[in-house]
């Protein structure tokens, strides 16, 4: 399987179970792994047959700044589950970091995998 991958993308949302949380924006970081549905785009160079990267950020920054979550775990999903629907990757690795939010901790948190990724 083909994968493109983001790297320390950052975006705004509301994210948080603490009530200064719930009413002020965070910066996250998200990183993912993106599974290419074929190998299409490798012969063809045609950006229609892959996934765009660029049109997923975008997404993922307009869709979060419209939302809010109170764990990162249901972040995490949230975008997984826009890369496969969305997108129509088969497989998709995301992982989601608040930061600095805890004294003498760079970032805080999770990774999950969904789909299939062909062996």
């Amino acid at each position: 399987m083909d994968i493109i991958f983001l790297r320390e993308m950052r975006a705004e949302t509301i994210i948080g179970i603490y009530e200064w949380e719930k009413t002020t924006p965070q910066t996250i970081e998200i990183d993912m792994e993106i599974g290419i549905p074929s190998e299409a785009p490798c012969h063809s160079d045609d950006i229609r047959d892959t996934i765009h990267y660029g049109a997923v950020v975008e997404r993922l920054r307009t869709a979060l700044a419209e939302r809010h979550f109170l764990l990162i775990e249901a972040l995490a999903e949230y975008i997984a589950k826009v890369i496969r629907d969305d997108f129509g990757s088969p497989w998709v690795m995301v992982s989601v970091s608040k930061l600095g939010i805890l004294p003498g901790v760079k970032r805080v948190g999770v990774s999950i995998e969904r789909g299939h990724r062909p062996r």
